[in-house]
């Protein structure tokens, strides 16, 4: 019997084939969406959504371009690229959609669909049977760590979605060779390098697989063409973030290289000896291949690794398509080499430390995972009820154990922060009483969040001239300061640790892990700016 469902002993009518042939996207597009919403549900409900330190940072951007004491698009800053805040911006104007991380999760949300359905599509150019197919769809949507951050206000589905569409349009542009093709997969690669940097190496990678496609069948004029097309579209995302980055900062390498880049951080950690994989490829490669594990689950990175092999090797399949596939691999390589040269930082328990951090890196190369695994299931015909038994005790098992690594980081690991001690007390002390907060949104972006003050209560670095005027006069502007005491990273501290009238006019009255809580002493309260004045908004 034809490879199309099942291989069984009995055979199929060829009326149900053909009804699931072509109704399967439109059946998995409701059954994706039920669990998205449902998984959604389960963890606002016990409070994990948002427990994330970056996912609560990416909630407070959005929401200081439509609330804050300056308002606008400004507020985007320079660290993170600026796509997502922007999206979420359309609704996390709504306090609810704000605190319950609903406006960056419904984003999420909706790439976890989308990314299911595009590995569907992905495989059925592989030439895989709807059995394939539907292992390879599985594979990603039970996986309970993805499962986890589509509840997020995090960026990595909306990335995983953009770079895989990316890589299936540039698939498709392989196989047909037409304009078409090659916008669509600009177009996404574009979107793509304004979510992450990693959609940086997916241009380049894409460069080179386009240049090698066309030089081979076309010659060097047409390959020209075809590079000055594709680069001018998808390039421009990464221009405009130069641009941005002159025209606000004054350097277009601000990102890079400002005070709260990634360069400056890892900097801060190589000086502490905790950025073990700089200048180390094994280490680096030994790193991401824990990450990789941890998420993917061991079975599926062994299997995924056999069906990669299968795949290039079938010669079934045309050169070029098998070609192409090399960019669902794009994650693996800038992971490694941003280890490698010391760009980025990410933290195995036992592996390198005590803790976890950034180990939902790993996620990004599931996509890749779901389809080559897919693709030795579709194979292995005799064995795929053995392999599918197995992913799917796996799979359960992990449910049953509540094994998520990319949940452990978020509670207990150092991608989160309790700050409920600090929150809780500006909620209980602030909420019904005048005066603005002084804060460094760089270092306590989680305890704005979890104060449920609205956004015009804090002065922060995003403030401008209200920032440099209640820094350089805290008491006239400030009732409450937080900050680390004696941190120099900590940038209120930085610039208050001289300033005489900080010491002289506040008070410590509470030291806590994450932050200390200075107020300013009763006599001075009669004399704050408790309101937004406009001749400064105009300045």
């Amino acid at each position: 019997m034809k490879d199309n469902l099942f291989t069984v002993n009995f055979k199929i009518p060829r009326n149900i084939l053909h009804f699931a042939e072509k109704h399967m996207p439109v059946l998995l597009f409701f059954l994706l969406s039920m669990i998205s919403i449902t998984s959604f549900l389960f963890f606002y409900a016990n409070g994990a959504g948002i427990a994330y330190n970056d996912a609560r940072s990416h909630l407070d951007i959005s929401r200081r371009v439509v609330e804050n004491l300056t308002p606008g698009f400004a507020q985007l800053g320079s660290v993170w690229l600026p796509l997502p805040h922007l999206l979420m911006s359309v609704t996390v104007w709504n306090d609810f959609m704000w605190h319950s991380g609903l406006s960056g999760a419904l984003i999420s949300m909706i790439c976890y669909v989308a990314t299911g359905l595009l590995i569907y599509k992905f495989l059925k150019q592989l030439q895989v049977g709807m059995f394939g197919r539907l292992t390879g769809v599985a594979i990603f949507a039970a996986n309970i760590n993805i499962i986890y951050m589509q509840s997020t206000a995090m960026t990595e589905l909306l990335l995983i979605t953009t770079m895989l569409a990316g890589s299936y349009e540039l698939l498709m542009w392989h196989k047909e060779e037409t304009i078409v093709r090659l916008i669509k997969a600009a177009f996404w690669i574009m979107l793509a390098t304004l979510i992450r940097y990693d959609g940086w190496f997916l241009f380049l990678a894409a460069v080179v697989l386009i240049f090698i496609h066309t030089i081979r069948k076309h010659g060097y004029k047409a390959t020209e063409g075809m590079l000055v097309l594709f680069c001018t579209l998808a390039g421009f995302g990464i221009f405009l973030w130069l641009l941005w980055n002159q025209m606000i900062f004054k350097d277009a390498l601000y990102f890079i290289f400002g005070p709260y880049s990634a360069n400056t951080q890892q900097k801060q950690l190589e000086a502490a000896g905790v950025l073990a994989t700089k200048h180390d490829l094994i280490f680096s490669l030994k790193t991401y291949l824990y990450a990789m594990i941890y998420n993917g689950g061991f079975l599926t990175v062994i299997l995924s690794g056999f069906g990669a092999v299968a795949l290039w090797l079938d010669k079934k399949l045309p050169v070029d398509i098998r070609i192409a596939t090399t960019a669902l691999l794009t994650p693996l390589l800038f992971n490694v080499l941003a280890l490698y040269l010391g760009h980025s930082v990410l933290f195995v328990e036992g592996l390198s430390g005590n803790s976890w951090f950034n180990v939902r890196y790993g996620l990004m190369v599931l996509p890749a995972l779901a389809i080559f695994t897919a693709f030795l299931v579709h194979k292995l015909k005799s064995l795929r009820w053995v392999l599918v038994a197995l992913l799917l005790f796996v799979s359960i098992f992990s449910f049953a154990n509540r094994d998520a690594v990319t949940i452990d980081d978020a509670l207990y690991g150092a991608s989160g922060k309790n700050v409920k001690e600090v929150s809780g007390w500006l909620k209980d002390n602030a909420t019904n009483k005048e005066g603005f907060v002084l804060i460094s949104v760089a270092s306590h972006d989680a305890i704005i969040f979890s104060s449920g003050l609205p956004m015009k209560r804090f002065i922060h670095e995003g403030t401008g001239l209200y920032w440099d005027l209640a820094t350089a006069h805290p008491q006239r502007w400030a009732r409450w300061i937080i900050m680390r005491t004696n941190d120099v990273n900590d940038g209120t501290f930085r610039i208050l640790q001289f300033n005489q009238e900080f010491k002289k006019d506040y008070i410590l009255v509470h030291k806590f892990p994450f932050a200390d809580i200075y107020e300013l002493k009763p006599e001075y309260v009669g004399k704050l700016r408790n309101q937004i004045d406009p001749a400064l908004l105009n300045k």
